[in-house]
């Protein structure tokens, strides 16, 4: 396993996992890289680590380049597992070396490692490191995603390492971003929603800092180095952490039991497309929830379907909502229906659930007693029209 030059003296030296299909709970269907960082100078700096499992590949592909007994320094940018799960190894191997974290990465790998024997140095925003001819600049990003999240970037090269910020998980054969551009957009989205979307707030702020840098080259933890489309993704992590739209987006989301519900969420996107939307019909029976978020990222109207099952919602539906309440996306225009047999609960704590999230809800619950008839879906269509604005 050989390291790669992303820019002079400067390596990849990360894993790929290409087998990774599941990440707490949202599906990784094209893998995943965890990316660490290896710098050749007066002082030999390694940015980040890896899953423990995969230590042994990471020391080879460290080793094709320098002996990681003579590794002096270590930033710990993110103290989550999948970037530090090889360090005590690294520490273990690199007796002399210091690693450098803010204080919440201090407290956090000291709950999860025996740190004993580590020599530590704690660093805060604006605090610089000179390594020789680099200099190393330390800005803590905390809640993006975990309070000890930090990037560092390193002027004279123009080179951020902003570790989970930009990321994908998505494993290649290319390590930048000079192809498969839709791909690697989408894996972004499909990260962002599932992962950062809570922490909008907190992601301004970090593009505010990274506005005032001169960058050339972005090197996350996950995916791909990002070189050539800069811009774009930039732009995109400014409409996404805006919780900003795409008006003319749209996604049906929904359940169903012996058909009825499936009837009306078809009905709730052909009256959409009618009003010119580009709306995706997304069957939780048949796709991941995280999949589910990905499509609603970008998309201004939700509509979301669910019949009723024993006095609630489909578990499906249930599940489903549970985790976009903790994700708590903002300025969306929702719409809820369903069938029930006997009692409409169902549709009612979705309603309810939307409203909690603030969410504009201009028309009415719609529900069908069992079977849509030909009327129930005339009148479905034409309230799902009025719930999108001229």
């Amino acid at each position: 396993m050989k390291a790669v030059e992303i820019k002079k003296g400067i390596y990849w030296v990360g894993v790929k996992d290409w087998n990774l299909r599941e990440f707490h709970g949202y599906t990784t269907s094209r893998g995943s890289t965890y990316n660490a960082y290896l710098i050749i100078d007066d002082k030999v700096t390694l940015i980040d680590g890896v899953k423990a499992p995969f230590t042994d590949l990471f020391m080879q592909r460290i080793s094709s380049v320098i002996d990681p007994a003579k590794i002096d320094v270590v930033v710990c940018n993110h103290v989550e597992m999948d970037h530090s799960g090889a360090l005590p190894a690294i520490m273990e191997k690199a007796k002399n070396a210091t690693l450098y974290c803010p204080p919440a990465g201090e407290r956090g790998l000291k709950m999860h490692y025996d740190t004993t024997g580590w020599k530590m140095q704690i660093v805060k925003t604006g605090d610089t490191l000179n390594i020789g001819k680099h200099t190393l600049t330390f800005v803590q990003m905390p809640m993006v995603h975990w309070p000890d999240s930090m990037m560092t970037y390193v002027a004279d090269e123009k080179l951020l390492f902003p570790n989970d910020g930009f990321g994908q998980h998505y494993a290649s054969d290319e390590l930048f971003d000079d192809e498969n551009l839709d791909i690697i957009m989408d894996e972004a989205k499909k990260y962002y929603g599932n992962i950062v979307w809570p922490y909008g707030a907190q992601v301004q702020k970090v593009l505010e800092t990274a506005a005032t840098l001169d960058i050339e080259m972005i090197a996350p933890s996950h995916g791909v180095i990002w070189r050539k489309h800069i811009p774009e993704i930039v732009e995109k992590y400014k409409l996404w952490s805006s919780y900003g739209s795409i008006a003319d987006k749209a996604v049906v989301v929904y359940d169903s039991m012996w058909g009825s519900t499936e009837q009306m969420a078809r009905e709730v996107a052909a009256a959409w497309g009618e009003k010119g939307l580009r709306v995706t019909l997304c069957s939780l029976k048949y796709s991941n929830i995280s999949d589910a978020i990905n499509d609603i990222v970008e998309a201004k109207y939700v509509a979301l379907g669910s019949p009723t099952l024993n006095s609630g919602i489909l578990p499906t539906m249930g599940a489903f909502l549970t985790y976009l309440k903790g994700l708590a996306p903002k300025n969306k225009v929702g719409f809820c229906f369903g069938s029930y047999g006997w009692k409409k609960d169902a549709q009612d704590e979705m309603q309810g659930i939307l409203a909690d999230l603030g969410w504009e809800l201009p028309e009415p619950i719609m529900t069908i007693n069992w079977r849509p008839t030909p009327e129930g879906l005339s009148q479905l269509h034409e309230t799902a029209m009025k719930v999108i604005k001229e």
